[in-house]
């Protein structure tokens, strides 16, 4: 009797990183493949609660190194005090080599050896780990095919270093581009190309083009071209599977969980309900790690009031900032929070019309796999990349006017009341929420028993099957 595959995955610790990566872990599962999740104690809890119901999951942990500048017990980037120590976090990550390759030699004294590691491309050290035992690597970036493309280019090719002004075209080699990428749109990996972050970033490219293959969260008819660009900059016949929406399976499988097991909801779906109107609500979030000013903030909080559209805003909850008084007092349209919410449910319901958002891959996936139009506010990493995509090629939001990278620059409450409603009730907005709709069912369609994904899937499995 031939054994299914193991498969191994080894997320990187931020929950942008680890949660698609556990999908894929339950997607997997159900399929019969055994997979052993490697974590740190730290993390294993919140991933134990998220994969609980698969027998197939199993967890193996490493310990963390102890980093005397970070803060105690930091295992996820989520407990930095701030992003300046990202490179710490990330260096540290390199010390988790060793107990990494102790395991695999662990897990291959077993009956069922690991088949393949799937790990992100922060580890990218994991690629020379599996060489040396013999096990092969595939890739997962936590960001689509478009911008993963626009990334390997310029690393490859380094046109972007020849360019000076931040508003000049680039030349992205092998990438069709239907708009002029600009040195302004790269995130600051590449853009400060001299500085240690960026060394960090570029090493892990490096590594990246060894892997035996690309698991990439996106589904064909979001970006056909650009999976076929991404496969080609790799070379060597490298495969991008494209898989997504990863978090999708939870739709298919009908759960209906929260972030720790629960199904409990809070006071935001109670608020959510008593909207009956359809795409009457505006959603505000920038993900757990952008940092917006105090300033930003009010003027965010004023402008939602100016644009007279009801809105949900989730505020980042380390941050100390309070709604101005007289928005406390006088507001009467929104409902702004510092609690956990599952935004999953909340873009999924009917009420909810438009998303202001960062433009974080995930974020996206999940907005326009409900059908909800973004009005894009882009802040840090790839998320320039994603909105450019996002409102110039597939069409499916609106830009935020002046939002610039130039530090202590704020976005008057004028513009973004102005953004707000043109994406709720504008003709562009219109427009951006009809094409969010029709992606919304390919999404869905394509995760199903026939769809692109769902194939896409199958031929991995196949592919795993029949690996020596």
């Amino acid at each position: 009797m031939i054994s299914k595959p193991h498969i191994v995955i080894f997320p990187f610790m931020a929950q942008g990183h680890t949660i698609p990566l556990l999908d894929l872990s339950k997607k997997l599962s159900s399929r019969s493949l055994k997979i052993t999740i490697i974590t740190t104690p730290s993390n294993s809890s919140s991933i134990r609660s998220y994969t609980s119901q698969y027998s197939n999951i199993h967890l193996r942990e490493i310990s963390f190194p102890r980093i005397h500048e970070l803060p105690h017990g930091c295992e996820n980037t989520s407990q930095l005090l701030s992003l300046d120590q990202l490179l710490l976090f990330l260096r540290a990550t390199k010390k988790l080599q060793a107990p990494f390759e102790e395991t695999l030699e662990d897990l291959s004294k077993h009956q069922d050896p690991p088949t393949c590691v799937i790990s992100d491309s922060f580890l990218g050290w994991t690629n020379e780990s599996c060489r040396a035992f013999g096990v092969s690597r595939l890739v997962f970036h936590g960001m689509g095919a478009f911008a993963m493309a626009v990334k390997k280019s310029l690393s490859i090719n380094q046109n972007h270093k020849c360019v000076k002004s931040d508003t000049e075209p680039l030349d992205v080699k092998g990438v069709r581009l239907r708009f002029e990428v600009k040195k302004k749109d790269l995130p600051n990996s590449l853009r400060q190309m001299d500085s240690c972050l960026s060394q960090f970033f570029v090493e892990a490219e490096k590594s990246d083009l060894g892997s035996s293959g690309v698991i990439v969260n996106s589904f064909s008819e979001l970006e056909k071209d650009h999976i076929a660009s991404l496969e080609s900059l790799y070379g060597n016949g490298t495969r991008a599977w494209c898989v997504g929406p990863l978090f999708l399976h939870d739709e298919m499988e009908g759960e209906r969980t929260t972030q720790n097991g629960q199904t409990s909801l809070g006071k935001w779906a109670s608020w959510l309900n008593q909207h009956e109107q359809e795409n009457s609500v505006i959603y505000v979030a920038f993900g757990s790690q952008a940092d917006l000013s105090e300033s930003q903030l009010d003027e965010l909080a004023y402008g939602l009031e100016l644009s007279e559209m009801d809105y949900i805003w989730v505020v980042r909850s380390k941050s100390n900032w309070e709604p101005p008084s007289d928005i406390v007092s006088e507001g009467k349209k929104g409902l702004i929070l510092k609690e956990w919410v599952e935004q999953k449910w909340v873009l999924a319901h009917r009420a909810v019309g438009g998303f202001l958002s960062h433009c974080g891959w995930n974020s996206v996936l999940e907005s326009l796999s409900m059908g909800v139009p973004i009005l894009a506010w882009p802040m840090q990493n790839e998320q320039h990349l994603n909105a450019r995509f996002l409102v110039e090629e597939i069409k499916v939001g609106v830009q935020v006017p002046t939002v610039s990278r130039e530090e202590g620059k704020v976005v008057r409450r004028e513009v973004i009341c102005e953004a707000v409603k043109e994406l709720m009730g504008g003709g562009s907005g219109k427009r951006a929420r009809e094409k969010a709709i029709e992606l919304g069912k390919c999404a869905k369609r394509a995760v199903q028993v026939g769809g692109s994904s769902y194939k896409c899937m199958d031929e991995l499995i196949h592919q795993l099957n029949h690996s020596e």
